[in-house]
């Protein structure tokens, strides 16, 4: 069924009970109240920092953007984009979309303005829906963008070339549209993380979606009684899916903005929080906060947090065991996900399986591996090769691109680019993607390796392993490493932490700098590459 019919249930069975809370909490830090003693105090000022609506107020919100939508010739199919920041309209305007058989199209907060207009252009899309940090770049192109026919802004202080979004939707229907839609019928276009270029558009279906409620509730078991904490840009696939498992409940769910150990933890304990999605670099934050002791585990109600789990990249083995040091009781879920797969799920290591943390796991529910050699054919159990998945929640395409899709897509299977091998017990290791596999002196090495290996020195934080050019070897491996704060390191202790690894998977250079991540937590390796080949920065060499 059209996940629609999700939220109109919900608000049919559970119309009273909270669906969605925003809450910001650089706002409250500022009073130094706590979110529920703000809420009683009369008059309060205009800067608020927790908002919460029902789940009957959700299906009116949406109901609402779908016949403003209907009322300026939004039909079905046509294509409307959301530039926002995560907040409480969201995901109204979003099931709104949906509700008017039009394809959301979710567009990432840190795009430039070109980029906007590219990803605008290249979807076809035909109305926006914006907030205030964006008006400066929608006004550089509101000119040269003339498939947008209305542009919808969300937020006070309206820009004079947009329309108010909050009146114009105040003054529609809350009733639900009278649209027919069928599983099959186009629902969401997602772009690419653009980590190596102008990202891709990807289409999906509202059968797509709905796989991915299913998915993610057999995982992880979500009930009513859950409550899910989203932190990662909802404009992803990510996140958004894991909530998909609560929503198909009637779970409750937090929107926060920010991502400080403080923040999460104090939102865990007051909203009472049962499911984190964490990424990587928030997880090491909160575990470094409490090693140093700027955060206390016992200032913290958190005896009901009872699952946390990871996805968007690989995750380091010493990150987890230092996890259930402080949190032996958590359910513990590695997730991977392609957005040409709906996001995480396809492969999960499923809470059972934490003895082979590591691993990204097994095949997800009602989904298909395969891991593959350069003709597409499987191969040795062991061996290294291209991952492919099959199952309800590919991609129905690359939208108006053929020959990507064709490059991808092959009787149903999706070849993720992802270089993975598989164990004797049949779980999957993911070595690197294809397009960073460093080819020194003729041996394949793979930069994930090289990573988790590094992961485990106490003085680091992050770190990324990239190939340089060289002339006797072609490329050689660089590690770029961050440290921990307060933490000292020189080149010479990390030559000789590697001195335990193979000698040809050593790094040859080591560079002392910050790891940049993309809002879905990977690694920005095209960034590195451009910094740091053919520089003349200080670098320490392994010799041999």
């Amino acid at each position: 069924m059209p996940i629609t019919e999700i939220l109109s249930r919900n608000a049919e069975l559970y119309g009273q009970d909270i669906s969605l809370v925003e809450i910001n909490p650089g706002v409250q830090e500022r009073r130094n109240i706590t979110w529920r003693e703000y809420e009683l105090i009369e008059n309060n000022p205009a800067e608020e920092y927790r908002w919460e609506i029902t789940w009957r107020e959700f299906d009116d919100k949406a109901n609402r953007v779908a016949n403003l939508l209907l009322s300026r010739n939004i039909k079905k199919g046509d294509k409307v984009s959301i530039l926002l920041m995560n907040c409480l309209e969201w995901l109204p305007i979003y099931f709104g979309i949906l509700k008017t058989g039009a394809v959301a199209v979710p567009l990432n907060f840190r795009y430039t303005a070109e980029e906007i207009k590219y990803c605008l252009d290249l979807s076809e899309a035909s109305a926006l829906f914006f907030g205030p940090e964006f008006i400066g770049r929608v006004e550089t192109i509101c000119e040269q963008i003339p498939n947008i026919k209305t542009l919808f802004y969300a937020g006070e202080n309206r820009p004079s070339f947009a329309e108010s979004y909050d009146r114009l939707a105040a003054n529609c229907s809350s009733a639900a549209p009278h649209i027919k839609l069928k599983d099959e019928d186009d629902a969401a276009v997602y772009f690419s993380s653009g980590t190596t270029g102008f990202p891709k558009a990807i289409l999906h279906t509202h059968s797509s979606l709905m796989s991915a409620c299913f998915t993610e509730n057999k995982h992880h078991g979500q009930t009513r009684e859950d409550n899910f904490l989203c932190i990662p840009p909802l404009y992803h696939t990510g996140a958004k899916m894991h909530w998909f498992g609560s929503f198909l409940v009637g779970g409750k769910a937090v929107l926060l903005r920010g991502v400080k150990p403080e923040w999460i933890l104090k939102a865990v304990s007051e909203e009472n929080v049962t499911i984190v999605w964490l990424l990587v670099p928030w997880a090491q934050d909160i575990l470094d906060a409490i090693e140093s002791g700027s955060v206390k585990l016992e200032d913290y109600q958190l005896a009901q947090w009872r699952l946390m789990h990871i996805g968007a990249q690989p995750v380091p083995p010493s990150l987890i065991h230092r996890w259930k040091k402080y949190f032996p009781g958590h359910l513990y879920d590695t997730n991977y996900g392609l957005s040409e797969s709906i996001g995480p799920g396809c492969v999960h290591l499923g809470t059972e399986n934490i003895h082979k943390v590591g691993a990204i796991g097994i095949p997800g529910f009602n989904w298909e591996t395969m891991i593959t050699d350069e003709s597409r054919c499987p191969v040795i159990q062991g061996q290294v090769g291209e991952l492919a998945v099959k199952g309800p929640g590919v991609m129905k395409c690359y939208y108006n691109d053929p020959e990507a899709t064709a490059a991808v897509l092959q009787d149903g299977w999706l070849f993720t680019g992802d270089m993975a091998r598989m164990d004797e017990d049949g779980f999957i290791y993911l070595v690197d993607r294809k397009k960073d596999v460093i080819i020194s002196g003729g041996e394949n090495l793979y930069p994930v390796q090289i990573e988790d290996f590094l992961h485990g020195h106490d003085a680091i934080k992050d770190v990324a392993v990239i190939g340089l050019p060289d002339k006797r070897l072609g490329e050689i491996a660089a590690a770029i490493i961050e440290l921990k704060p307060d933490y000292k390191c020189s080149e010479e202790e990390i030559i000789a932490f590697c001195s335990a690894m193979p000698r040809y998977k050593r790094p040859r250079r080591i560079i002392f700098d910050g790891v940049p991540r993309n809002p879905t937590g990977k690694i920005e390796k095209p960034r590195l590459r451009d910094k740091y080949c053919g520089t003349s920065v200080v670098k320490a060499q392994i010799e041999g």
